[in-house]
């Protein structure tokens, strides 16, 4: 490639009337940038599903002033005190109003930062909107909650086919601009594999990319063999079995083992060891949000898995 610019960075959209999203989610932040007026918003959804890409397009469209703030690496209080204050208490060099984005607004500090954060609303309402943005509502305290209008990045499964359809008419553009060969059935699979996470898919064409030529030989989906290679790990309880597989398949995603193995358990598994083991799914899958080593945190489910289940 030409330059080492990302291209989730390089493409992202620049209007809200050029982000992939369903009509219905899209309509509302079209009359916030129609009447030149933003509320305070919390957005809430799946990673890489366009958060943070609507709130930069509805404030560059209007033209305001904003400042981003990443509240998984400014979490404290000091973040209010500091760079909040001197902020929101100053005129706008361009004048209107002042927006303020807090991305990943769900690891704000919820004892302190986060109720701080309903006196910033009101004292500066005159001055500043607030948009937070999340992956987790339940995260967030119900009083910011109340002073925001939520919105719900989710797509149903009527309107996934428009979606990805519009998502691959964009890739195919960027693809052809980059001068990549790709095989588009490749490309399609790549799609499904991560979506809706738009951000993740678009990363993992530019890497694959690098070679200029996109076709089956690069992806790496979680075969059928090796799933049953993992299911028989786990029924002889052998852990170095179990660690290894972990290490070969470490370029699969663990949200898709964590589904696959919901999906398929059900035949390997007696009935009533079953229920506790998708509890075990559902708990791990959460943490994998929050782990710092995702191979770690699949490894200690497996374990769990190997331990509780009883196999037929």
């Amino acid at each position: 490639m030409a330059d080492n610019i990302l291209w989730v960075e390089k493409y992202r959209p620049q209007k809200v009337s050029e982000c992939i999203l369903p009509e219905h989610l899209k309509e509302p932040f079209e009359s916030y940038v129609a009447s030149g007026n933003i509320p305070n918003l919390l957005l809430c959804g799946g990673p890489g599903m366009g958060k943070t890409t609507v709130a930069k397009a509805m404030c560059k469209e209007i033209g305001l002033d904003y400042l981003i703030i990443n509240g998984s690496q400014e979490s404290g209080i000091d973040l209010l005190r500091v760079k909040l204050e001197n902020y929101c208490s100053s005129v706008s060099l361009i004048g209107g109003r002042k927006v303020v984005i807090i991305d990943e607004a769900d690891y704000l500090n919820p004892q302190s930062t986060q109720p701080a954060m309903r006196g910033f609303i009101e004292r500066f309402a005159d001055n500043c909107s607030f948009i937070f943005t999340c992956n987790y509502l339940n995260r967030i305290i119900d009083p910011i909650h109340s002073r925001c209008s939520v919105v719900e990045f989710k797509v149903d499964k009527k309107e996934s086919p428009k979606i990805a359809q519009q998502l691959l008419e964009r890739i195919t553009t960027i693809l052809n601009e980059n001068k990549v060969e790709f095989n588009e059935k490749v490309v399609v699979e790549l799609i499904m594999k991560y979506y809706p996470d738009f951000r993740r898919t678009l990363n993992e064409l530019q890497r694959y990319s690098s070679s200029g030529q996109i076709d089956s030989g690069i992806l790496s989906l979680l075969s059928d063999s090796d799933f049953n290679a993992l299911i028989n790990a786990l029924k002889e309880k052998n852990f170095t079995k179990v660690r290894k597989w972990v290490v070969d398949t470490s370029h699969t995603d663990a949200r898709t083992v964590y589904r696959k193995l919901y999906d398929n358990l059900h035949e390997h598994l007696t009935p009533n060891t079953l229920p506790p083991v998708i509890l075990l799914l559902a708990d791990y899958q959460y943490k994998s949000a929050f782990a710092a080593d995702q191979d770690i945190n699949l490894t200690a489910c497996l374990i769990e898995i190997m331990v509780e289940g009883q196999w037929q």
